[in-house]
């Protein structure tokens, strides 16, 4: 819930600055110069730039929390049971062991969505962020593809 609520006031500060600097940016195209037309369409497309970003995460989030919710249902969402450090962090022997055997699981089986999204678990276990939002998108993709034979 908190995570929601973080990202409501994060969209709204996202439309509060999109609403300002986009009144910025028609005034500067009905400025009747060139360099303020130019100024003026650079201008709209930072908003505009960013509020795709913005809904490519949101989309992301909403199929991964999709997708860890049908491996909940199936009793086969991997559990935190990582040993951690004093200050939290995962410790890395233990995330890299489990990445081992996650990495050789996806490779075992690579047309499976499941181990994927698991691989992409493994892989932020190991602090790895960038591969496991390759492996999780993998994942989404394998799923709605298994969704569509279906």
């Amino acid at each position: 819930m908190r995570t929601k609520l973080i990202v409501a006031v994060l969209v709204a500060v996202l439309v509060f600055y999109a609403v300002l600097i986009g009144a910025k940016g028609v005034a500067l195209l009905g400025s009747g110069s060139w360099v303020g037309a130019l100024l003026g369409v650079g201008i709209l497309l930072v908003p505009l730039i960013g509020g795709y970003l913005v809904w490519r995460e949101l989309q992301f989030g909403r199929r991964s929390a999709e997708l860890a919710g049908v491996l909940e249902s199936e009793n086969a969402l991997p559990v935190d049971d990582l040993p951690r450090r004093p200050s939290g962090r995962v410790d890395r022997e233990a995330a890299d062991a489990l990445f081992a055997t996650r990495r050789a699981e996806a490779e075992t089986d690579p047309e499976n969505w499941r181990c994927w999204y698991r691989l992409g678990i493994a892989y932020d276990d190991a602090g790895d962020r960038t591969r496991a939002r390759g492996a999780v998108r993998r994942a989404i993709l394998l799923y709605d593809g298994e969704r569509e034979v279906r």
